[in-house]
């Protein structure tokens, strides 16, 4: 279960033990609190196992403010630059939980790639492919990297965390070693940002107008040149 559906339901169950606890002072049925815990920790169960939290993502996205949706195009444009600059073909990408759901890719936001890309890099050439894998690990940091340099702190980026992770599991690598290619990796990317700030400033621009891919591609360039 994401860390997100596990605060929602301690949430949930401090309040309904507090009911309970309150339930004869208000005359309040103790088969309430007991209907409302057996619907909560269900809707849980199935949005965890079967929606992949897409539920919890949607109800935490309804409440949260303005700052806080900002902070994910500020973080999704991280994404959106270092792949385009590393030549990694990017297929869309979505800034919410709805979008998520409608274009059917998992979490409440993210730029999708073509992974069929690294697949034939690792057929074609081996030492290629190892360098597409190192910048693709600093692509997945971009978005904490990005999120640093605009807010000076990162709230997001546990999914990429865990994707890093992924793409580095077959290395031979000790905790300490995977840590700091980690740290390398954002500090790789909080260097592109600072480099390209003119442009990265212009796609978040695009990005909250919801422009198309090209478009977000043509205006990185246009202002590159």
């Amino acid at each position: 279960m994401q860390d997100t559906g596990l605060n929602i339901l301690a949430i949930a169950i401090f309040s309904i033990t507090l009911s309970v606890l309150l339930g004869p002072l208000f005359n309040l049925s103790p088969f309430i609190p007991a209907g409302a815990t057996f619907i909560i920790l269900g809707l849980i169960t199935i949005d965890t196992l079967s929606w992949k939290n897409q539920g919890v993502n949607l109800l935490l996205n309804i409440f949260a403010s303005q700052q806080e949706k900002e902070r994910i195009i500020y973080h999704e444009a991280g994404h959106f630059l270092t792949a385009y600059l590393y030549q990694i073909p990017i297929i869309d990408y979505t800034l919410n939980p709805w979008e998520a759901i409608k274009k059917k890719i998992s979490g409440s936001a993210g730029v999708i790639f073509d992974n069929n890309f690294i697949t034939q890099k690792k057929a074609q050439d081996l030492k290629e492919f190892n360098l597409i894998i190192e910048r693709f690990g600093v692509v997945l940091m971009a978005g904490i990297a990005a999120e640093k340099f605009i807010y000076n702190n990162s709230e997001g980026g546990q999914e990429d965390r865990q994707k890093f992770q992924e793409i580095y599991s077959n290395l031979t690598l000790t905790y300490s070693n995977f840590q700091i290619k980690q740290r390398l990796a954002i500090i790789q990317a909080t260097s592109i940002i600072e480099t390209n700030k003119e442009s990265y400033l212009a796609l978040v621009e695009a990005m909250k107008k919801r422009k198309s891919v090209k478009e977000c591609e043509a205006i990185i360039k246009t202002v590159n040149n």
